[in-house]
């Protein structure tokens, strides 16, 4: 769908109020951006704008200077039906939040250029052949979550030293990020002496199912792998987290805000920022080819102190210290 104005004010906070409208014989001539996300766009708000503010210091101007079309999730569109349309819409760029997003479109065209934002690798994946020369028609931004879970996890203990069986919930759906959260994580477990068993999710039903087992299990701590369906379901893990008194480490500062414990992880919105300047810089004519797949340089701690006292613990001062941002 076409982000109209009313649904655009809305989540650029009202900026925008002042655009003209123009007719689509004027729209001809402008380049048209399109937006391939498994989230809602209520869910994208902050990344959206970044997004939009990284085409602003590009140059490009929604609404004037470069038209959105958009296909986010929440729909019940298939994912591959969003890409395949908009190659039919015959847009100059896709920005595709997420690989399987980015695989979508990549299936979808081989000559429309893409730029991605990726949990997983992406030359394992396929989406590029190297991170210095991608080789293709994409090119992007590798976001480093499954490379940060050990970090995560030492957060995790050092906050509840207590927990000495630590759940790790993965979608077995997306291998790539999958496999390297396990290997990290199981990596790090050692080095930290705590007991780790791995619970597989990838569906609403699965996600009760893995609860279930996990607490069967009496583990004393949860950290949720990256994985796109764990985001969309933020409230629902957070929500049996709760329920079970369960310190939760997310991906994002996401699960966070909707009840989890902590999460530590690159600085999304800004990558989305960054991702908008890449497809302005393709609008101006660069290749993705030759344009090097970047690396997050903003990291964030983000601890909910409400959580914490809900769970009965506090926050190690040098924890506290630490933190980019407390929820309270």
């Amino acid at each position: 769908m076409k982000l109209s104005r009313r649904e655009f004010v809305t989540l650029a906070g009202g900026a925008a109020a002042a655009w003209p409208l123009p007719l689509r014989a004027q729209q001809s001539a402008v380049p048209v951006v399109g937006w391939l996300n498994p989230r809602p766009l209520g869910a994208s708000r902050p990344r959206f704008a970044a997004f939009l503010k990284g085409l602003v210091e590009a140059g490009f101007v929604e609404g004037e200077s470069v038209m959105l079309e958009l296909r986010p999730g929440g729909t019940g569109e298939p994912m591959q039906e969003r890409a395949d349309n908009l190659v039919r819409q015959k847009v100059s760029v896709i920005m595709a939040g997420s690989p399987p997003a980015a695989l979508a479109a990549k299936r979808a065209t081989q000559t429309i250029p893409i730029v991605f934002t990726s949990g997983a690798d992406p030359v394992k994946i396929g989406l590029v052949s190297s991170y210095n020369r991608p080789g293709g028609n994409a090119t992007g931004f590798h976001i480093q979550f499954s490379q940060l879970v050990g970090k995560r996890l030492s957060l995790l203990h050092e906050m509840v030293p207590q927990a000495t069986r630590i759940a790790v919930l993965v979608n077995p759906a997306h291998p790539s990020d999958a496999n390297a959260t396990v290997k990290n994580a199981t990596e790090a477990a050692g080095a930290l002496n705590v007991e780790l068993q791995i619970f597989n999710a990838g569906t609403v039903g699965e996600i009760n199912a893995a609860f279930t087992a996990l607490v069967a299990w009496r583990a004393g701590a949860l950290l949720v792998g990256p994985d796109p369906i764990f985001g969309t379901q933020r409230k629902q893990i957070t929500a049996l987290a709760a329920r079970h008194v369960l310190p939760t480490s997310g991906f994002s500062r996401g699960i966070i805000k909707a009840g989890g414990l902590m999460s530590y992880g690159p600085d999304i919105v800004d990558m989305y920022r960054r991702a908008g300047g890449y497809v302005g810089r393709i609008l101006k004519g660069e290749k993705p080819a030759d344009m090097p797949v970047q690396q997050p340089t903003k990291f964030e701690l983000v601890i909910n102190l409400k959580t914490a006292k809900s769970l009965g613990i506090t926050i190690p001062p040098t924890i506290m210290l630490r933190a980019d941002d407390v929820i309270e």
